[in-house]
């Protein structure tokens, strides 16, 4: 099994907020996550793909492709955006970055299989340097 990753990069802003909580407690849990006035991040995001190479090309998934899903399908959804606000498929829920990188998942993987017999394999969101969310699809 060879495995194969495409880095993509987006900016957007959101907010740490439950709205069943009061301002204290989103303030106690979220800190400066919570400000009122948005806060924003330049992600970075890594798609993992699996598979065995093809014989005729020695690829297991055509780069270019795959990048055109990434942006077609994610980046152009969220770059420059309120995820809060802006991004129909995270209406209704925390724009945390593990529900974020959840919701590539299911975008990303249906797209994915119609351009290759490779399969998603990972999706790695950093948020900052430092911190960053892995997601097997599990």
């Amino acid at each position: 099994m060879v495995y194969i990753s495409r880095q993509e990069h987006f900016n957007a802003a959101h907010k740490l907020y439950n709205p069943q909580w009061s301002d204290e407690r989103n303030r106690e849990v979220f800190g400066p996550c919570a400000n009122a006035n948005w806060h924003g991040h330049n992600y970075d995001l890594v798609v993992t793909v699996k598979g065995k190479p093809d014989p005729e090309t020695g690829f297991v998934i055509d780069l270019k492709q795959l990048s055109t899903v990434i942006r077609t399908h994610v980046v152009d959804q969220v770059d420059h955006k309120n995820l809060n606000l802006d991004v129909p498929f995270m209406h209704g829920q925390l724009a945390s970055t593990e529900n974020l990188v959840m919701a590539f998942w299911k975008i990303l993987q249906p797209e994915i299989e119609r351009i290759s017999p490779a399969r998603l394999h990972s999706i790695k969101l950093f948020e900052t340097p430092r911190n960053f969310v892995e997601y097997f699809g599990e």
